[in-house]
């Protein structure tokens, strides 16, 4: 039978009860009679008070030897009654009658071993950044990771509690989603040896006997299923070969892409602004001592951020509304912007921030944007210059979520692939969806990393993923 965790036990009545803990050492204060450790087995944001009382020698040898290794770090397992805590923070506390250090002590040194890394000083996000497969012992990457695991909790009761079926697509793709080109090539010819012949790839003789990379979106799959189910949506790894250095890039990330038949812009939008509501509702609910830490220590602010996110509307404008504004306070004051704003242009981080934080005061919704800087298979309007795309803007962060209405004629799509260079012969499995049974339909696609980023305030998305993948990162 399992043992119970911190988390549960916190919540026990302080009635004398035994109990055996285990966990690891966050501290430890030894005093002439008593010694307190705190210890921590992730469950939670907080600690348990262990404290050891060697008042008329209550300690036996075995437990003061194993009091003497336990130092910070080190995995512990615990014996004693829960009693009332007199120490404010909590209401119990562990009254330890004995103490056993499970495997090496981190504080022992060892001929060849370097000392613990993690010392009871706070250290720098880059730091713990070098030493991944520690950092999750930290308050902070405890926090991010409880926050994580809710969040995906929550992603999935949404869905799930409003008629989408959970898909999973294909990690290994020989289409590109995007049409961008930046996806990493996956083969299994000796790229080392074709290099001394000087000959170029076969792809026929390659394990898929063509070209294929790794995703950069379960979009496409997913709208197939979408006109057969109705309602779907993926939440998996996704791969970009950008060589983005900045703190909202990874190579590798988690994406949540739904897709809905017989559905248009409007019911997107909807879906999207519920989506946000429900899921930091959820966070602000569950995760209350992890927002806590953060709102204290990481972004001041952040509760009632996602709080008065949840609570009012997201305003809606169109991208040529958005650019009217923009241009007028770049008119107003010429160094308000470091791009120039103008129709036609891709928005920019300081431009979105400004539209939520200036202008609406809270989230927007941008929609119908120049059909030249969106993806080829965005439905487009009557004007013929713009398409039925939007993007989900929150104050701090900018672009959240960004969809579309997807293209359902046939003779429109097989237009834009060949505008855009690209082969419809490539997509001619996706053209057949508007071939046999087209309907309207419409989806949304949201990387998680920055969902988490967003409802932590963790300035870097390097810091909400376990181990990031980006360029010239591959460790661990």
């Amino acid at each position: 039978m399992l043992f119970p965790l911190i988390k549960e036990i916190l919540s026990f009545p302080a009635d004398s009860r035994s109990l055996k803990i285990r966990g690891w050492i966050r501290t430890k204060r030894d005093m002439k009679n008593l010694v307190f450790i705190e210890a921590n087995d992730g469950s939670c944001f907080s600690s348990l008070q262990c404290t050891f009382d060697r008042a008329q020698g209550a300690l036996n040898a075995e437990t003061e030897a194993a009091l003497e290794r336990a130092g910070t770090g080190a995995a512990v397992e615990i014996e004693g009654k829960l009693v009332p805590s007199p120490a404010s923070g909590q209401a119990v506390e562990l009254a330890a009658e004995s103490i056993a250090v499970i495997g090496d002590a981190p504080g022992e040194a060892k001929p060849g071993i370097a000392p613990y890394p993690l010392q009871k000083k706070r250290h720098s996000l880059e730091y713990l950044r070098e030493i991944a497969h520690l950092r999750p012992r930290t308050n902070t990457f405890g926090a991010v990771t409880r926050v994580r695991n809710s969040l995906a909790f929550g992603i999935h009761n949404f869905f799930q509690s409003r008629g989408f079926q959970y898909l999973h697509t294909p990690i290994i793709t020989a289409s590109d989603a995007e049409g961008a080109g930046a996806m990493f090539q996956v083969t299994t010819q000796n790229l080392d040896e074709l290099a001394k012949t000087g000959k170029a790839p076969d792809y026929g003789k390659d394990f898929f006997g063509k070209k294929t990379s790794l995703t950069v979106s379960g979009q496409l799959e997913a709208e197939t299923y979408a006109l057969a189910l109705s309602r779907v949506y993926t939440f998996g790894p996704t791969f970009r070969a950008e060589n983005s250095n900045t703190t909202r890039h990874l190579a590798e990330f988690w994406m949540i892409e739904p897709e809905m038949a017989f559905a248009s812009l409007n019911d997107n939008m909807d879906l999207a602004e519920d989506f946000l509501k429900t899921i930091f509702t959820g966070a602000l609910k569950d995760c209350a001592e992890d927002l806590a830490f953060f709102n204290t220590h990481i972004e001041k602010g952040i509760i009632e951020t996602l709080a008065s996110v949840c609570r009012g509307t997201f305003t809606r404008m169109t991208y040529t509304d958005a650019i009217k504004e923009l241009e007028k306070a770049a008119l107003n004051k010429s160094d308000v912007f470091d791009f120039k704003p103008y129709w036609g242009c891709d928005l920019q981080s300081e431009h979105e921030k400004f539209l939520t934080e200036k202008i609406a005061g809270g989230p927007v919704i941008v929609t119908d944007y120049p059909k030249e800087i969106k993806a080829f298979y965005m439905k487009q309007n009557d004007d013929e210059k713009t398409v039925r795309a939007m993007d989900v803007l929150v104050p701090r962060l900018g672009e959240i979520i960004g969809g579309s209405q997807r293209e359902d004629n046939l003779q429109k799509l097989e237009k834009r692939i060949t505008e855009m260079g690209m082969k419809p012969e490539d997509y001619s499995w996706y053209l057949d969806l508007r071939r046999y049974g087209s309907a309207p339909h419409s989806g949304f696609g949201l990387g998680f990393e920055r969902l988490v980023q967003y409802v932590t305030g963790m300035a870097n998305i390097r810091d909400v993923i376990p181990y990031p993948r980006a360029a010239g990162q591959a460790e661990f």
